[in-house]
């Protein structure tokens, strides 16, 4: 085997972090894409990667692009989220996911790191999180050695007019005082990297990502602060997600009533010091990103 990390869905938020992450790691990175003529790909390959075409429905490019690689970080789409193709269900992610996490298997590779979602087994009832536990699950049974990292709420989606703020409003169905856990982006990526270096640390533990818990009206709080504009928070109210359909509802229970996410943050600075507060992703990236999306939308 090579020094090479394959990495799935690479030029979205978390593969290209993992990309990216690894390639300053020093691993020779093996950048699967759709469209290798892309901006976003031809910006891999820039930055140092190989970047190869790979599609998840099409088991034999993953065949092609894993042989004798040393990893494999594997993240799927999720249905119903803003980037993803609207017909795309849950069905399609389990079957892209266990695509690769077969090619993975059969092509003998010695880590293998899914991207799976904080507390996916939580009995939570959202059905495009659970098929992220039953994804974990198949990676488990095929005995490749792995590390589930699950991320919580990416600190991305605050800045993002499709998630989050939009004319000086965030808007979210979380009740105003809720704690809410978040994570940035780069720092999925820096924990797949340190899970591909330190396989004695990593392989074989589900790692639940968190940067920073904040509510809801902190987190508009903070980005004025940053942003240096008014912010305000709103609370969508229940009623208005009923039309929505089922993840619409179990979501809102979850994040009110259900707990929510878990993640030991303390313990994750311990391993990765540099792991970013939101004020800190902000400073560092999250202003830069949210004053191009503005211009967007």
């Amino acid at each position: 085997m090579e020094n090479i990390v394959a990495v799935t869905g690479a030029t979205g938020t978390q593969g290209g972090a993992a990309a990216r992450a690894l390639l300053g790691a020093g691993w020779r990175v093996r950048a699967l894409v759709r469209n290798p003529q892309s901006a976003s790909a031809r910006a891999l390959a820039e930055a140092g990667a190989e970047v190869a075409h790979g599609d998840m429905d099409d088991r034999a490019s993953l065949d092609a692009a894993f042989r004798g690689v040393y990893g494999v970080f594997s993240v799927q789409p999720t249905a119903g989220y803003p980037g993803t193709p609207p017909n795309f269900t849950v069905e399609d992610e389990l079957r892209l996911g266990r695509n690769v996490a077969d090619a993975a298997a059969d092509a003998h590779i010695e880590h293998f790191v899914y991207a799976s979602v904080g507390a996916a087994d939580a009995g939570h009832g959202i059905r495009r999180w659970e098929s992220k536990a039953e994804l974990e699950a198949h990676a488990w049974r095929l005995g490749t050695p792995t590390t589930v990292l699950r991320p919580v709420r990416f600190m991305d989606n605050q800045v993002d007019p499709r998630f989050g703020t939009r004319d000086g409003v965030l808007a979210d169905v979380i009740f105003p005082d809720v704690p809410v856990q978040l994570i940035a982006g780069t720092d999925i990526g820096v924990f797949a990297a340190l899970a591909f270096t330190d396989p004695a640390q990593y392989v074989g533990e589900t790692l639940e990502l968190a940067g920073d818990e904040l509510t809801m009206t902190q987190i508009a709080h903070v980005m004025e602060q940053v942003l240096h504009e008014p912010i305000t928070y709103r609370a969508i109210p229940r009623e208005v997600l009923l039309d929505k359909g089922h993840d619409a509802i179990a979501g809102y229970e979850f994040a009110n009533h259900g707990g929510g996410w878990y993640a030991d943050i303390p313990a994750l600075r311990e391993r990765h010091p540099g792991l970013m507060t939101f004020a800190a992703w902000l400073e560092r990236e999250g202003a830069e990103k949210y004053a191009a999306a503005q211009k967007r939308d």
